[in-house]
Parts: structure tokens; sequence; C-alpha cells
């Protein structure tokens, strides 16, 4: 056998290793380039601050002013302990509700029976001032979630757009 036959059966053998192991680690860089798994995501997606006809603190007023929230992803998300605060600290606590993939609740300021798809506050004064406020969604670990601004120096939605009415 010719030294340069041996020299290229080496060459070949050296370019196929190379080729392997580039094969071998290029493999996990192409895997985490494919579409991550749902995350879960809510989002406050619609503000009704400012109830409409008269705001005479009567349960039909006061369930005309409400936050609704949207869970984007296709999971569940379990919404306990989680709150909803305005500027002036006035929270409302989910307690025992899950929220489905897909679906939007509406957070009454007033009172009423509870649903998959209506909550209520249970308060006797408007919560959302109708000049300017802020609706923050923070998780059960106190973590920020999303918020809405509305009125004087706020620049609209800090995440996602501006939805308020």
């Amino acid at each position: 056998m010719s030294s340069s036959t041996v020299t290229a059966r080496r060459l070949s053998a050296a370019v196929l290793s190379a080729a392997a192991i580039v094969g071998a680690v290029a493999l996990p860089a192409s895997a985490a380039d494919h579409a991550r798994p749902d995350r879960t995501k809510v989002e406050i997606s619609a503000v009704q601050y400012d109830a409409p006809g008269w705001d005479d603190r009567s349960r039909r007023s006061l369930n005309k002013e409400w936050v609704e929230l949207t869970n984007t992803s296709r999971r569940t998300v379990n919404l306990d302990g989680w709150t909803l605060k305005n500027e002036d600290g006035d929270t409302y606590t989910f307690d025992h509700y899950r929220l489905e993939g897909r679906a939007t609740v509406r957070i009454h300021t007033g009172w009423g029976h509870d649903t998959d798809s209506d909550l209520y506050m249970d308060r006797h004064n408007e919560v959302w001032d109708n000049r300017s406020d802020t609706a923050t969604l923070r998780n059960d670990h106190d973590r920020f979630v999303d918020d809405e601004s509305w009125g004087r120096h706020h620049g609209g939605r800090h995440h996602g757009g501006n939805r308020h009415h």
C-alpha cells in the first residue's frame, strides 16, 4: 500500500471523526431551536375603570367596573393567592380559583355569585380611579405578572399593548 493511500485513509478517518463530534455537539443546539413548550401566561386584557352611567355605588354600578384577566396559554393556571391591586393599595386576593387555558375571567368591583368567568371583589365603593390609576397583578410569590395604567402621566400599559376602555 502506498504512503499516499495510508495518508488519505487517515485523513478520511480524521474528517469522519471530526464530523461525528461536530454533529453530536450541534444536536442539542438544534433541539434548543425548536419551540418551547407552551408557558403559562396570564395578562390584564381589559379594564373598565369608569362604569358607564351614574356612579351611585349600587351593585349594578359597581359591577360595571371590572378588570379582565386572560390566560393566553393552553395550560390551566392556579391563581390561588394571586393579587390584583390599585395604586391606593386596595387588594383583591384570588381564593381557590383556576383559570383555564385560553380563557378570560372578569373581576367585578361589586358583589355577586362567583362563576368560572366572573369573580366579585364584594366591595361597596369604587376601586379603580376614573382619572388615573394602575391595576397590578402579582402571583402567589408576590412577583410582578402584569399591569395596566391609565390617566395622567401614565404611558398606558407596560406589557403588551394598550387595551383599556
